[in-house]
């Protein structure tokens, strides 16, 4: 049984303190369907994941099966099922792999057992004929299956439904619902489902009504339009704003045993009519279930996100049109620093008039020369900095509803990191690799060569992980993306590398700025003696040493692994 005692919350909004809930009680039994309805803003969805623990409590007890959720342990993860409003499946992959995916993240099932749980969920959820279209195909009925099938997978014995009928057809909406009807006759399950329709009443075993937090009436449907004093079901809610909420609260505690008992004589009468014992008020726990590793979830979130790479053909193309084209800009202005760096001589001519014109002519050719290669290894190293940007602007953000969704279900927030870690260091090393090759052929650089590709490396990987630590802690993936955009966009302008910026504020900005150390890194170390000099006869702002360039880039991969750690730790549901 799933009892409620006296359940509160309250949330301040400029110094005020507002009820969202106020001494909710009821009780359901197992086996049993419950709708929450009400108008908008009544507090029917805060209620519900209050009940799934997603929201805390102000004051009050939830207890499940005899169990206080709050003093011995709330829901574990395979117990309760949570279906939001939104889709919690990835556009790109089919139903079975949604499906599939779901188990994997929730059970350690393989082979033969993994597959015949699948095949029973799209069974029982109607989906067994469409397994293999992609979700973005779906019509709004078939993703709310989806969503349910995904919940199922675990055989949780409490399932919350949030509007899962909303914007559906009539004739969907009565699927869905006479679907979760089906549900709740299923291993003692309780099905609590939120909404605004009271046109499939009779298949409810109960009906919630809440009011400005309160709760108003719970109830038979069949007794519920004489309780409000009314003839249809339509005209509840009119009927609600007639009376105060806490004086709905105070004659549903003064009425609330009488309709209790009927509701439970009813709630017996319909199993013994389908010939199967009503469940018992508290079921026999299930033995435990073997939850998968962290590593096991990471392996499954690793192949996820790469498959989602493939099928997303406008990001793929993206990524490899970047990866093209951007070593040919960088090689497009090499040629010329290559020429120069071949006329670059330090002989003089044999008379005091040839000295002063070689010595002229040498002074101009080292402009040109440190000109040209430090704009190059700073055009590569912004480029790189795109690179990161891109990589990793949206990489959470854009999916950050089904991470939390996933967090509920029993996601390590380390394997989903560690996932996407893996995922964007292989693309760093792509990315960096073909731009080293591609512009080395063009430009053979004189030095240093893996001391300049360290460089680049760590400076599309410094702009990765910070970018990612944005798009954890953003709610938005535009948000994310433009204070991505805003990162990259100050990188050349603050690195000192076209303008040397006063010393007050080059020493402000240069710590975070990490094209800055990626070009200082790969100058000071990589470069030979007589090309250095030629770029520091040109450029006013000051090289550090290679290894504090370096120690600075890791601090900045530290730090974005640490942002995006926090980020996906905390909560951002809707």
């Amino acid at each position: 049984m799933l009892e409620a005692r006296n359940i509160s919350m309250d949330v301040e909004s400029g110094g005020e303190v507002l009820p969202l809930l106020r001494e909710v009680n009821f009780c359901v039994p197992p086996g049993h369907f419950v709708a929450i309805v009400g108008p908008s803003g009544c507090g029917k969805t805060t209620l519900l994941k209050a009940i799934a623990g997603i929201r805390d409590v102000t004051d009050g007890t939830f207890f499940w099966s005899g169990r206080n959720l709050e003093e011995d342990g709330d829901f574990e993860p395979g117990e309760v099922g949570y279906v939001p409003q939104f889709s919690i499946a990835y556009d790109e992959l089919t139903v079975d792999e949604s499906v599939e995916n779901a188990a994997r993240l929730r059970t350690v099932l393989e082979g033969d057992e993994l597959d015949e749980l699948i095949d029973s969920v799209l069974r029982e959820t109607g989906l067994e004929e469409i397994a293999d279209r992609p979700v973005r195909l779906l019509s709004g009925g078939q993703k709310r299956r989806l969503a349910l099938a995904m919940e199922l997978v675990s055989h949780p014995h409490v399932l919350l439904c949030d509007e899962v009928t909303s914007g559906l057809d009539p004739r969907s909406e009565r699927e869905i619902v006479e679907l979760l009807h089906q549900l709740s006759r299923r291993e003692g399950r309780v099905v609590i489902s939120v909404t605004h329709s009271l046109a499939q009443a009779e298949l409810y075993d109960s009906i919630m009504v809440m009011i400005h937090g309160n709760l108003a009436y719970h109830g038979s449907p069949a007794v519920m339009p004489h309780y409000f004093g009314v003839k249809t079901m339509e005209e509840v809610y009119p009927r609600l704003a007639l009376r105060a909420p806490r004086e709905w609260h105070a004659s549903w505690m003064k009425h609330r045993g009488e309709y209790y008992a009927r509701l439970e004589k009813e709630h017996i009468e319909k199993y013994r009519e389908s010939g199967t014992p009503p469940p018992p008020v508290h079921p026999v726990e299930s033995e435990d279930v073997a939850e998968p590793s962290v590593m096991r979830q990471m392996l499954m979130m690793l192949r996820r996100r790469f498959s989602l790479l493939l099928r997303d053909r406008s990001q793929l193309v993206l990524q490899v049109a970047m990866m093209v084209l951007f070593p040919i800009l960088v090689a497009l202005f090499s040629s010329k620093g290559q020429e120069q760096l071949l006329s670059l001589t330090d002989s003089a001519g044999s008379d005091m008039m040839a000295e002063v014109q070689a010595l002229q002519a040498m002074a101009e050719v080292r402009a040109k020369v440190g000109s040209a290669v430090s704009g190059i290894i700073m055009f590569q190293v912004i480029l790189l900095g795109l690179m990161g940007s891109n990589n990793a602007a949206r990489e959470i953000a854009a999916e950050r509803l089904i991470l939390e969704k996933e967090k509920f279900a029993g996601a390590s927030p380390l394997a989903y990191i560690g996932a996407k870690l893996i995922y964007l260091a292989l693309l760093v090393l792509l990315q960096s690799l073909w731009m080293f090759a591609f512009v080395q052929y063009c430009w053979p650089l004189r030095g240093d060569e893996m001391n300049h590709l360290l460089f680049l490396l760590l400076a599309n990987a410094a702009m990765t992980s910070v970018c990612l630590g944005i798009s954890a802690n953003s709610r938005t993936p535009e948000q994310a993306s433009l204070l991505s955009i805003y990162l990259v966009g100050f990188q050349l302008p603050l690195s000192g590398a076209v303008l040397a910026l006063p010393d007050t504020i080059e020493r402000m900005t240069q710590p975070f700025i990490s094209a800055y150390w990626a070009w200082s890194g790969s100058i000071q170390g990589g470069l030979d003696s007589e090309v250095l000099k030629a770029v520091n006869s040109i450029v006013q702002t000051s090289f550090q040493p290679s290894g504090l360039c370096l120690a600075v880039l890791l601090a900045h991969i530290g730090v974005g692994i640490v942002l995006t750690y926090v980020g996906v730790r905390r909560t951002f549901w809707e």
